[in-house]
Order: C-alpha cells, then structure tokens, then sequence
C-alpha cells in the first residue's frame, strides 16, 4: 500500500526512551502499511542502533528505518537528514521523549486534503506531579507554544521550499520558532489540529539543571538576526532587563566596597539582594516549595542573570548582532 506519512525522529543517546516512542507508534490506528518510521541518531551510536533493530525485529510489519549524521550536529541536522530520506508527501516529527496518541497520524492524514504546502501542529500534553519543579514547570510551557517540532508535520515539498531545518541551530533550541517563521513568510499555511496530540513527560533533571539550560540563549540572538520583527512578536517582546539589572547592582556593589563608597554600597547590596529575591519568588510562585527545591531555586537564581547574558552576547557576538 502507499505511505502517507513519514515519521521523522531525531535522538541522541537515550535508547530506552526512543524505544518507548517507537512502542506509540506501533499502536497507530492508521493502518502501519500507511507510514514509515525514519529513526536519525545526531551521530553515530551503537547502542541506539542496536535497540532500534531490536525494536524492529519484534515489530517487522512496521517500516523502520536508522540512519545516524556523521558527528553530532544537532537535532536540526538530523531533522533534515530524515526528511531526505522520506518517501511519503507528509512528514510528521516528533521528539524521542515524546509519546505520540494512538490516533495521532491518523490525524494528521484525515486533516490532509493533498495540498501541496501546508503544515500542521497538534496539542502537546506535558504531565506534571502536584508540586512540579522550576525544570517541569518550564517544559509545559511547550503546551502554550504555536509550533513546535515535539508535534507538527508538513509536506516535504514545503519543506523544500523553506530549505527545511537550519542547522546553524546546533541545540534544540529555537530550531522550531526558525521554521515556523519561514513557513509564514512563504505564506504557507500552517494549521493547527487539536486531534493530533502527543504526551511529552518531563524526564529527571539533575540539580541546577536551569544553569546548564541557559547555554541555548546564544541561538536567541540568531533568530533575531534573521527574523527581528517576528522575534520580538512571538519569543521576547523585551529585552531581559531584570538580568541587566541585577548585574548592573552586582557591579555597582563590588565597585562601591572597592572604593570604600559605604552608602553606595549598601543601596547596590539592597537592590541587588531585591532583585534576586523577586527573581526567586517568581520562580517558586508554581513550582515545589520543598527544601531542596528552594535551596536550588534561590542559588540558581543569583546565578542565572550572569550566565544568561554571557550566553546571549556570545551569541550576538558570535552572529554578529545587537541583541539586548
């Protein structure tokens, strides 16, 4: 029978969790002579080639297929290696993380009346325990967002017109936003349908895990050099001036103690202090109120400003734009 659908999923070392997403798609109600799975590893990895084969021995029926990018170049790169290699007009993606609903390409194929542009985004659900953490309040954020790649599908021919994924986006991070940009300004039309859902549980997260996550703040400052306008729309209407200030009073307080300006310094220490304290509360307002979770929340929080806008100038630096 035709493919209708081709499923793309970029990984990257975590097998167990792909062969769960693999065991959603053996359960599609769309009848499996109807798609074809393309598994891309961001770089070679014998063990995620391994459990691939193995999960493809046990579910022969299903077309699967594993390829791996030379070296790691980010899920962007892996995305648009799979899309390559697809052979049906729609290209569905989702996430190794993720765990797509039984009718989710069935879905997306009912929505599909042939056009030959067009993309479509269906409904993430991000589960959350009673008392989320600052980490699994941040990931449910994905259920408010307008495109991302967890849940969407084009045509490869839409794809092609765009230039597909940019793979200067080397993390996974704003890869999503760059597309459905592009996708806009070639005025392709980009539907959303509710019925196409998929569950994206929140994996475990060491302590700090905020401090490593801010690293992704440099791709920021290249989706604004391309898209200004559009940045300043959907992603960030204003600048991060709550970071600036509290490194600004930081400074202010180490150049005041350094001159022996008591009074200036104890103004800085205040205002900085403040400016932490806010950022804290705001943080926890959702989250867990454990002990151990203030305690992370309050000493990523005085670091946070700094590390956030190192990352961001590196970016501007590195892409060669203002971006405050």
């Amino acid at each position: 029978m035709e493919t209708r659908i081709s499923v793309v999923i970029p990984t990257y070392r975590r097998p167990q969790l792909l062969v769960n997403c693999l065991e959603a798609l053996a359960s599609q109600t769309l009848d499996n002579t109807n798609f074809e799975i393309i598994v891309v590893s961001d770089g070679p990895d014998t063990a995620t080639g391994e459990a691939v084969a193995q999960w493809h021995a046990a579910n022969s029926g299903i077309n699967c297929r594993y390829l791996s990018t030379p070296g790691k170049q980010g899920p962007a790169a892996a995305r648009n290696a799979g899309s390559i290699a697809a052979s049906a007009p729609l290209i569905a993606f989702t996430d190794d993380d993720c765990l797509p609903a039984s009718d989710w390409l069935e879905a997306f194929c009912r929505h599909y009346r042939g056009e030959p542009h067009i993309a479509m985004t269906g409904g993430v659900q991000v589960p959350l325990s009673p008392r989320p953490t600052d980490f699994e309040w941040n990931t449910a954020q994905l259920q408010e967002a307008e495109f991302v790649t967890a849940n969407c599908c084009c045509t490869k021919d839409a794809l092609l017109i765009v230039g597909g994924f940019d793979e200067a986006f080397g993390m996974a991070w704003r890869e999503d936003s760059e597309l459905q940009f592009k996708l806009m300004i070639q005025g392709i039309p980009i539907v959303h349908v509710e019925a196409a859902r998929v569950r994206h549980p929140v994996r475990a997260a060491p302590w700090g895990v905020s401090l490593r996550e801010q690293k992704k703040g440099q791709y920021n400052a290249l989706l604004y050099k391309k898209y200004p306008r559009l940045f300043r729309q959907k992603i960030q209407r204003h600048p991060v001036w709550h970071y600036y200030a509290t490194v600004l009073l930081f400074a202010a307080m180490c150049t005041a103690l350094v001159l022996d300006w008591t009074p200036w310094f104890q103004l800085a220490l205040i205002g900085w202090l403040l400016c932490v304290a806010v950022f804290t509360c705001k943080r926890l307002r959702m989250t867990s109120k454990s002990a151990s979770h203030i305690a992370e929340m309050t000493v990523t929080s005085l670091l946070i400003p700094f590390i956030a806008i190192y990352w961001q100038w590196y970016g501007a630096i590195k892409y060669r734009v203002l971006l405050f």
